[in-house]
């Protein structure tokens, strides 16, 4: 592992233990993508069918890959949910190089969040 890598495995870290705090338990990938939908949707219910988790964790991607130019906002429909559209294709990943791509624009979302990262 460079020393890139290990720094955004530690900061991944860091932040998947101050979700924990926040939350009783510390969130994997997808959790973490389901509580950007979550925010980004403004949605404050206790439970949310599978499907709505899963466009919850669709949004979450979306997203956080807007912010390198992959995905725009397109409009929010009458319900509050968010609508995007592909702007540039994804480079072809393996599905490991998938995860630390979205770990890098998750960890980016949470700084423009104000998150420390301490």
């Amino acid at each position: 592992m460079n020393t890139e890598e290990t720094t955004l495995e530690q900061r991944w870290l860091a932040l998947q233990r101050w979700l924990g705090q926040r939350f009783g338990r510390e969130p994997d990938l997808n959790a973490v993508l389901f509580l950007i939908g979550i925010q980004e949707t403004g949605f404050r219910r206790s439970s949310f069918s599978k499907e709505e988790k899963q466009d919850l964790m669709h949004v979450g991607v979306c997203t956080v890959l807007s912010a390198p130019g992959y995905y725009r906002l397109r409009h929010m429909d009458e319900e509050g949910w968010p609508h995007f559209e592909l702007v540039k294709p994804l480079p072809p990943l393996q599905l490991e190089q998938q995860e630390q791509l979205l770990k890098q624009h998750v960890l980016h979302y949470f700084d423009q969040k104000g998150w420390s990262g301490s």
